[in-house]
């Protein structure tokens, strides 16, 4: 089992960092809405993502948990409800479940894994909820169907992971190695190891890619040559979808390309 105890003290410290790194990360980017018109994009989620790989469940839930709430309260000059009532329970529910999952028993293919686990159940608890909960009874702004609700709620969901998602496969693993150079002691044991002597299997690592990409790539032609694009327009109060179809073509385009680059140097590597 992938065990470190470290002393409370190391653990608060380590909530109050993740916190704070994740509040300035998110911030960096809240100006930068979504294709929906909200919803910001917030490559910052490596950060807590690194500290469940290092510290466990506790200080990256919380952590993610306070630190989105910082960054969006900034942002809006005071409490902002909607990160009260959807972002900081989504984050910490997704953030424990990412940390659990690598604390147990940590290897690459199970950090793939937890990341895409995390990214769908994070982002669709956050997102329905902020649609919802904060957006359609609290500010009452949303005055659609059920089903106009959950279709932005899941265009939102689509759009964060696809947008966090090569993020955590790319940077974070680089993260988690300079870590564990430059202060080998607070890292687990299994961390460190297999940070250190082992790649990510590029197999796991391109389906986690190729598979989100295909399907983004998939909804943005059936936004451009179905009646998906006139729906989408209307619940989104857009004139147009060009923006939403640019986010489906281009998320998905990377993924893709991602993948595939993973599974080309995979084969120039055997002999």
């Amino acid at each position: 089992m992938n065990k470190q105890n470290h002393p409370a003290s190391l653990l608060v410290v380590a909530t109050a960092m993740c916190a704070a790194l994740y509040a300035v990360g998110s911030y960096a980017t809240a100006y930068i809405p979504s294709p929906w018109g909200f919803g910001q994009f917030r490559p910052a989620v490596i950060i807590p993502s690194l500290f469940g790989v290092i510290f466990g469940p506790i200080p990256a839930a919380i952590g993610a948990a306070m630190g989105t709430l910082i960054a969006d309260s900034t942002k809006h000059g005071t409490l902002y409800m909607g990160s009260l009532l959807a972002a900081v329970p989504g984050n910490f529910i997704g953030f424990y479940i990412f940390g659990y999952i690598v604390k147990k028993k940590f290897n690459w293919a199970r950090f793939i894994s937890a990341s895409v686990i995390t990214l769908v159940i994070a982002n669709a608890i956050v997102a329905f909820l902020y649609v919802f909960l904060f957006k359609a009874i609290y500010m009452q702004a949303l005055a659609f169907s059920p089903d106009v609700l959950t279709f932005l709620s899941l265009g939102l969901t689509i759009y964060w992971f696809v947008t966090m998602l090569p993020f955590i496969l790319l940077v974070t693993p680089l993260l988690i190695r300079a870590v564990a150079q430059a202060m080998p002691t607070i890292v687990p044991e299994e961390v460190r190891v297999n940070s250190l002597e082992t790649e990510l299997p590029k197999t796991s690592f391109s389906l986690a890619t190729i598979v989100p990409g295909v399907i983004m790539f998939l909804i943005g032609l059936a936004t451009t040559f179905t009646q998906l694009g006139a729906f989408t327009a209307s619940a989104s109060k857009l004139s147009g979808t060009l923006m939403i179809e640019l986010m489906y073509y281009i998320g998905g385009a990377t993924l893709i390309i991602i993948g595939f680059i993973a599974l080309v140097k995979q084969k120039m590597e055997k002999p």
